[in-house]
């Protein structure tokens, strides 16, 4: 068969020959072998060589330290990349000889990525506690991360907290499609339906997020609860405690309100924190005129472009919805905004302070100058970090602030 003549064993080389030589000969026939010895066991690897050596390439990994877990650990690593350079199908690890520490350096650094472990016991065993000859055993040993899903979930963790909510479902997909115990199936399937509600909601779906969090919030969090895993347990708690912020949200769909800013900010975080600044300062440009108009909305309970809900006492300040639809930009928008505010007899609000802002030698004025250099604006350059961070301040000196980091694993 093609799998057993591309077939590498990597082996670690201990004192004893024997449970070598005989996972040699099991293994048998093989392509390539990689040996993993220390100072002291090398003439073992020779002796083996001396032996076996011409039905077989070889290649020998020599550690200067057999009790440093580090060197251990990149010897596994480089193994690896011998056995896959010799095309290896399948690759084997024997780990029955060597130090303890060289056996750990060597099954941290191989596990999850697809190699079959072996070891070789014993029916009997001497007084050192070694296998008496000729009564050697092979097992063929499980990997654990493979059981347990490790990789995928190391993968999904990292795409969670990254917010790559696309990614961790794909993860979960995976994990879903491994053989699990009935509370393992319910629990991932409930997980991908809150990373799906995620995704929902850093793409401004509130609606649909709530509706997946209502299903899959609460099963997930109740099994994470039982199996008593904590980090599960404190993720899932705290999304409990975000969805109280999407509830306020959904509470005035439709509405610029300071939640739906908060929440627009922490999207902009959220880009930020993955390089993409030229995303996130859209959405701090787009928050400014969303201040303004929360700022006047839940002061004033009008909504400055909807002249519909200028009942009452504003009923004679509805041309001011027109002229702020009809602004070209922000800074004519800061204008009507500040104008209006003025109409109603309110000074220092939110509007004023802006269009001053953006009109005088402050601050705001210059950030939209380096805005307008955005290639997603009206320029050509990206965005870089420094200047993100300085109208993210800015705008935290103003009060507005973003939501609470969603919980990482």
């Amino acid at each position: 068969m093609e799998t057993q003549i591309h077939k590498v064993l990597i082996l670690t080389v201990g004192q004893t020959i024997e449970p070598l030589e005989f996972s040699l000969t099991e293994h048998a026939p093989l392509a390539g072998v990689v040996f993993v010895a220390s100072q002291s066991s090398y003439p073992v690897a020779g002796e083996l060589l001396k032996r076996y050596g011409n039905q077989f390439r070889h290649h020998t990994l020599l550690l200067g330290d057999h009790e440093d877990l580090d060197e251990a650990y990149r010897k596994g690593i480089e193994a690896l990349q011998k056995a896959l350079e010799w095309e290896g199908r399948p690759i084997l690890a024997d780990i029955s000889g060597g130090t303890k520490t060289m056996v750990a350096g060597l099954t941290l650094a191989l596990s999850g990525k697809g190699v079959t472990f072996s070891y070789v016991g014993g029916t009997q065993r001497n007084a050192e506690g070694r296998v008496v000859s000729g009564s050697e055993r092979m097992r063929l040993l499980e990997d654990p991360t493979q059981r347990y899903g490790l990789r995928e979930w190391e993968g999904f963790r990292r795409a969670w907290n990254g917010a790559d909510f696309r990614a961790a479902q794909d993860f979960l997909s995976e994990l879903l499609a491994r053989p699990l115990t009935a509370s393992e199936q319910r629990f991932y399937t409930h997980l991908k339906g809150v990373a799906e509600a995620m995704l929902d909601w850093d793409l401004f779906r509130h609606k649909a997020a709530w509706q997946k969090l209502e299903v899959h919030l609460e099963p997930a969090l109740t099994i994470a609860e039982a199996w008593g895993h904590g980090a599960k347990v404190r993720v899932l708690e705290g999304l409990k405690e975000a969805k109280g912020r999407l509830r306020a949200i959904l509470d005035k769909e439709n509405k610029p309100t300071f939640a739906l800013l908060a929440d627009l900010l922490a999207n902009a975080e959220r880009r930020a924190a993955r390089g993409r600044y030229d995303d996130a300062l859209a959405r701090l440009y787009r928050a400014i005129e969303m201040a303004v108009e929360a700022d006047i909305f839940e002061r004033e309970g009008v909504l400055l472009y909807d002249e519909q809900t200028f009942a009452g006492e504003y009923e004679k300040h509805r041309p001011w919805a027109n002229r702020y639809r009809e602004a070209a930009g922000l800074r004519e928008a800061l204008n009507v905004a500040a104008g209006f505010d003025g109409a109603l007899g309110r000074s220092n609000t939110l509007a004023q302070r802006l269009y001053s802002e953006y009109t005088g030698n402050g601050k705001l004025g210059n950030f939209v100058k380096q805005r307008n250099q955005s290639i997603l604006a009206h320029g050509h350059q990206p965005v870089s970090e420094a200047y993100y961070t300085e109208l993210q301040a800015y705008l935290r000196d103003l009060g507005l602030e973003a939501a609470p980091a969603w919980p990482a694993f």
